[in-house]
């Protein structure tokens, strides 16, 4: 989530939502108090990787799974998201990518170096070949990590792939002003609440890239699930540095080599993803030898309707093809 062209929504927005809700400030000490709270909950861990620090946190037994948070997220928006394969019995590792949550963010933040820092956290937890599920921008490294270390990777599942689509066009530079504006409001987490707070159906639509028609009709399940999601975004300033590095390398994709990618592979997505990531992963399934693919026609880019029957497909994947 929070690919480039949503961040200057965020921005504008929530300089908006701060004037709108600015005496509401008790309930942003709040909203802040409870997500570090959360945070702290999941007892993350932290490794040193070449890179510098890396921390992840862990849920469930059995097989393993690494899952690669999305933009905004960290190791909470991994477990967050790969809850329905700890139900399944699966063991979930959820690191922080580079410049997320606790994580180091080195001169050369590229997925390739962020793809290498998940060998070592592999090494230091003593795990052999996992299979990797990349959300989002997530699916940029998780994709590196299938080319880069092929006898590491058990199976690839990029889902709502913010990935290279052929001949679609570079985005815009943004101007200076436009730069600064996104730079300030990564850096508040008030900005970012009171967007939330006074312009949920902005930031569903913006942010989360989803018709906020179908959360209104979706179950109070999915519902809860998807507030969970923006929720989770907060404290959005100690995610500053990753969101930004997402805006490079999210929002502007390059091509990667695909064809060298040996491990299973299910590339998933969304036909009514605002962020078109059902492209990507068409393009994905395509190059991909013997790839997979699993689009759904509606749910936006956080899958409304689809979050049991989705990870229930990816734990039928993994059993027939993770070895």
């Amino acid at each position: 989530m929070l690919t480039r062209r949503t961040l200057f929504a965020l921005a504008a927005g929530g300089t908006v939502g701060a004037l709108a809700a600015g005496w509401l400030h008790r309930g942003y000490s709040r909203a802040l108090d409870a997500a570090r709270t959360r945070i702290a909950g999941y007892r993350a861990t932290t490794i040193t990787s070449r890179f510098g620090p890396l921390q992840y946190a862990e849920a469930g037994t059995g097989v393993p799974v690494l899952m690669i948070h999305g933009s905004g997220g960290g190791f909470d928006q991994g477990l967050l998201f790969a809850a329905p394969l700890v139900e399944l019995g699966m063991r979930v590792i959820a690191p922080s990518r580079f410049g997320y949550l606790g994580s180091a963010f080195p001169a050369d933040a590229s997925s390739e170096n962020q793809a290498d820092a998940f060998v070592d956290l592999l090494d230091a937890l003593h795990v052999d070949r996992i299979a990797v599920i990349g959300g989002s921008a997530g699916a940029l490294s998780a994709i590196a990590f299938a080319i880069r270390h092929p006898d590491r990777c058990a199976a690839l599942i990029p889902v709502v792939p913010a990935t290279y689509v052929p001949d679609r066009p570079s985005a815009r530079p943004w101007s200076l002003g436009q730069e600064h504006l996104v730079e300030a409001a990564l850096g508040s987490d008030f900005l970012f609440w009171a967007a939330i707070s006074a312009m949920p159906e902005m930031m569903i639509g913006s942010v989360l890239a989803t018709d906020p028609a179908l959360l209104a009709a979706a179950s109070a399940d999915e519902r809860s699930r998807v507030q969970a999601v923006l929720d989770s975004i907060l404290p959005v300033s100690e995610r500053r540095h990753g969101l930004l590095n997402d805006m490079r390398l999210a929002g502007d994709p390059q091509p990667m080599p695909l064809e060298r990618i040996t491990a299973p592979t299910l590339a998933i997505s969304v036909e009514d993803d605002r962020y078109l990531t059902a492209d990507a992963a068409r393009h994905i399934a395509s190059r991909v030898p013997g790839a997979r693919l699993l689009l759904y026609p509606t749910g936006g880019h956080v899958w409304i309707g689809h979050n049991a029957e989705m990870f229930a497909a990816i734990s039928d994947f993994l059993k027939e093809t993770a070895s």
